[in-house]
Formats: structure tokens, C-alpha cells, sequence
């Protein structure tokens, strides 16, 4: 498997984003998508007294990153676990506060790229989806047993495919004939399914759908409402936090989240505004960046992306 396929997406602008926090020799930084190890490797080479901590509930991609970074030794501490679990690692860890924190939340390219695991659209291969194959439900699973309501919901709100109903009506239509299995068939549908305007407009017809089916089944979106908030706590005064999203619904949850931190919550009408009442974060992005032009020439997976940052300028005070 080639590397350059896998450029880390924006990894300069991380990087420069999280080093003001990063300088002090013994600063912990904490990887929340690990995936082929790219964004922690870089992390490593620039912040050499800064000792990693980076998660991935994925057991190939940590066995691969392993291989990649055993070079920088004891300095990375590599985990298996979902990113809303980094209270309880870093717990464990006995860490109680990191000065950095990056997400990186595109599905590591190794995963889209692997077939067998059926996230491609571009390939025929088992409907899976899952990043963790040893837990929960098959993308196959969700679409023959999901009642069709929440079929529309889903595809409507993780992969804001406007064609919602007609690709569930057929969906249904096929699955009593006989159950889903293979992505192939999946895309065949949709692609019958889809009025002739709907399929002109940017890319495979199937991208939405299979965007939909990857985030409910990997349950993404439930798990970034509970993972930003715990990074955020998780930051020392002074600490920072990158994230990089590629879908709106993201962005959306990364913004919510650092414009509360960064709000003044005083009620009105405050001579001098109580210290509990103060932001306790700072947006360092003005609005979300944007990979450049030159970037996603290089790097196609780039185009999507959206980056926010926060640094956190005052403890909570309950």
C-alpha cells in the first residue's frame, strides 16, 4: 500500500494550529483518529519533547500505525478505542489534562480503500461499513431490517440525499424479494432509481447513500456529539484543539460546540461579568478553514474538508 496515497489532509495547518500549545517539553497531545498514523507521525517529528497518545477503534489500522511509529519508542502510547472514550483513557493513562488534541474525522483512506469491508461504492463487496468488524450491526443489516421511515431519516440527514424516498421505495421493493448483501446491487439501485437530473449533478449517484449507511452504523454523529465536548474538558488552560470534518453535519456539531465554550453566558445587565460566567474557550479559526487549491489537486480527499480550532483560556468553574 503505497503512503502518498495517504496524505494526511491540511497536516500543515494542524500542525500549526496546535504548536503554540505544544512547545513545553512532557505536553501530551492526543490523536482521536489515529488511522494510518500520518497526523501522529507528523506530531511526533515536529513536537520532539511531546510525548502522543492516539486512539483508533480500528485494530488493523493501530497494528499498522504501530509499525509506523515504533521508531519515536516510548513516546507514543497507541489505544484501541472509540473517541468518545478519551476521559476514561486518559484515566487510565493518568494523564488528567493534554495540552493538544486533533480529530481527523474522514474515515481513514486505508478503510474506504480496503473493499472487502464494503465502504467502497466503486467496487463489489459485502455491505460491512463497520470500523470496528467486532461490534454492532452490518450496513447490510440496517438496510434490510431498518423500518423504511427511518431508512428516509437517515439517508435525509447523514447523507442529505434529496432522493430519499424513491431510493428507500426501492430499497423495500428489493429487500422483500430477498436481502441485501453485496454493495454492487446497492448501487445498481440507486442508479435505476434516481431521475435522470439526479444523476448529472457531481460524482456517484451512490456516494450519499453509502455516506448515509457508514455514519448510522459506525453511530459517527452520536459519537462526536459525546467525543468534542470531552476533548474540549479534557484541554489544559492554554491547551488546543484541531478538528477536521468533511461533511456539514460535522462542522455543524465542531462549530456548535466551541461557539458555546466561547460564549459569555452572564445574564444581561452585568456590571462586570462573574468569572463562572466567562468563555472558557477562544475560536482560533474565523469561521472553517478550507484545504487550498494546490492541496486538493494533490490530494482529492481533501476537498471536503473543514477546519475549526479552539484553545482553552479558563478553567470551568461548575
Amino acid at each position: 500500500m503505497s503512503q502518498s496515497r495517504h496524505v494526511p489532509v491540511m497536516l500543515q495547518r494542524c500542525l500549526d494550529l496546535l504548536a503554540p500549545a505544544l512547545q513545553e517539553p512532557g505536553a501530551v497531545v492526543v490523536d482521536c483518529t489515529l488511522g494510518l498514523g500520518g497526523h501522529s507521525e507528523a506530531l511526533l517529528e515536529r513536537f520532539p519533547g511531546a510525548r502522543l497518545v492516539a486512539l483508533d477503534r480500528d485494530k488493523e489500522a493501530l497494528r499498522l500505525s504501530g509499525e509506523r511509529l515504533a521508531p519515536y519508542g516510548g513516546r507514543a502510547t497507541l489505544v484501541h478505542a472509540v473517541y468518545d472514550e478519551l476521559p476514561d483513557v486518559l484515566d487510565r493513562l493518568g494523564v488528567p489534562r493534554v495540552q493538544g488534541v486533533l480529530f481527523d474525522l474522514g474515515v481513514s483512506s486505508m478503510q474506504l480503500d480496503e473493499a472487502d469491508r464494503g465502504f467502497a461504492y466503486a467496487q463489489d463487496a459485502p455491505l460491512d461499513m463497520r470500523m470496528d468488524q467486532s461490534t454492532g450491526m452490518s450496513a447490510a443489516e440496517v438496510l434490510n431490517t431498518y423500518p423504511p421511515g427511518e431508512l428516509v431519516r437517515i439517508l435525509r440527514a447523514y447523507g442529505e440525499e434529496k432522493q430519499a424516498k424513491r431510493i428507500v421505495s426501492a430499497v423495500v421493493r428489493e429487500r422483500e424479494k430477498e436481502p441485501f448483501t453485496n454493495s454492487a446491487r446497492l448501487v445498481e439501485l440507486i442508479r435505476a432509481a434516481l431521475p435522470q437530473a439526479a444523476k448529472r449533478t457531481g460524482g456517484n449517484p451512490a456516494k450519499r447513500t453509502f455516506q448515509a449507511l457508514r455514519i448510522e452504523v459506525n453511530g459517527e454523529l452520536s459519537v462526536l456529539e459525546r467525543a468534542i465536548p470531552a476533548a474540549v474538558e479534557s484541554l489544559a488552560v492554554g491547551g488546543r484543539i484541531a478538528v477536521l470534518s468533511y461533511h456539514s453535519l460535522e462542522d455543524r456539531l465542531v462549530k456548535q460546540v466551541f461557539a458555546a465554550g466561547a460564549a459569555n453566558t452572564a445574564p444581561p445587565g452585568l456590571p462586570v461579568v462573574p468569572e463562572q460566567y466567562a468563555p472558557r474557550l477562544k475560536v482560533l479559526t474565523r469561521g472553517a478553514e478550507l484545504p487550498t487549491e494546490e492541496e486538493i489537486a494533490e490530494n482529492r480527499r481533501a476537498a471536503p474538508a473543514r477546519l475549526r480550532g479552539a484553545e482553552r483560556i479558563r478553567e470551568s468553574l461548575g
